[in-house]
């Protein structure tokens, strides 16, 4: 009786196992678009930090993201039983959040940057910065992670669901954070294998050195690109997705596109009605922002 109890119990556990791998796929497929973002906006945020500090600080983002994830999963499935209106009001001001972000970074940057080279720059004040703003970054990102792998598991047990979500919460943390430290240290591979190439006389280890050491500074200027774009991207595709008129609106525009550009039109159209949904809600609050502080510094 006991071994036949023992087989039941491992069966369902099989079987448990087996829902959460096949759920876990199907979420993480839902969820790679925003892992891309992720990436994109996170090895940005190590950009401008000296080389020996560059693993410390993705490290440390890390942790932050961890924590992120572990505030943000038990809370996603309390909201998703308690309070299921909840979840899209707040990726909407999370949208709105790297909207103004972005749109801060290309609208205000050179007037920051002017003020800051007039001073003294406090290096480990700096990286703090630069950690506080890619841990507060990651949060948004984590947490539409996880409302679409929610939204994927919906009909799953709850024990199933918290499962779930923390596989994917564990998955694409690592992932994300393993993919930033090693481009931040392409340069430093590259180096390596050109004193390498010294030793050993490899040509093979000295071209790729070279190839290396050349595209890493040429990789993260492009991240540090792709980073600004994600955000208006991922904040303009939460507005869309969470307000009804803008997805009515997006629909119509790409049937227009893909009838003028066929498959082209329909894969770029959803794209450029976000990114410039982006930028314009983004350019509204920095506008918004910007007239609240000079009033507000006027009146003291």
């Amino acid at each position: 009786m006991a071994g036949s109890n023992l087989l039941t119990l491992l069966d369902d556990i099989t079987t448990l196992l087996d829902d959460i791998a096949t759920m876990s796929k199907v979420a993480t497929k839902k969820t790679a678009g925003v892992l891309g973002d992720d990436l994109a906006l996170n090895a940005q945020q190590v950009t401008g930090v000296t080389a020996d500090r560059e693993l410390p600080v993705v490290w440390a983002v890390a942790k932050g993201s961890f924590l992120n994830k572990a505030i943000l999963v038990p809370a996603a499935l309390l909201i998703s039983v308690w309070l299921p209106w909840l979840i899209t009001p707040l990726l909407m001001i999370g949208g709105l959040f790297l909207c103004f972000e972005g749109a801060e970074k290309i609208f205000l940057s050179h007037h920051a940057e002017a003020t800051e080279g007039a001073e003294n720059l406090d290096l480990a004040e700096y990286e703090k910065q630069k950690v506080k703003g890619a841990i507060r970054t990651d949060f948004i990102l984590s947490a539409e992670i996880i409302v679409i792998t929610l939204g994927t598991v919906a009909g799953a047990t709850l024990m199933n669901q918290a499962l779930v979500l923390s596989v994917i919460a564990i998955i694409m943390t690592i992932g994300v954070y393993g993919l930033v430290a090693g481009i931040v240290k392409l340069d430093d591979a590259g180096l390596y294998l050109l004193n390498q190439s010294k030793l050993s006389a490899s040509k093979f280890k000295e071209l790729l050195g070279k190839a290396l050491l050349a595209a890493a500074p040429r990789l993260m200027q492009f991240l540090a690109f792709a980073g600004t774009v994600a955000m208006f991207l991922v904040g303009g595709g939460i507005l869309v997705h969470a307000i009804e008129l803008l997805h009515h609106t997006q629909v119509d525009v790409t049937h227009y596109a893909q009838s003028v550009a066929g498959s082209t039109g329909e894969i770029l159209a959803p794209l450029v009605f976000d990114g410039l949904l982006g930028i314009g809600a983004g350019l509204v609050i920095v506008i918004a922002h910007v007239a609240y502080t000079k009033f507000f510094k006027t009146n003291n």
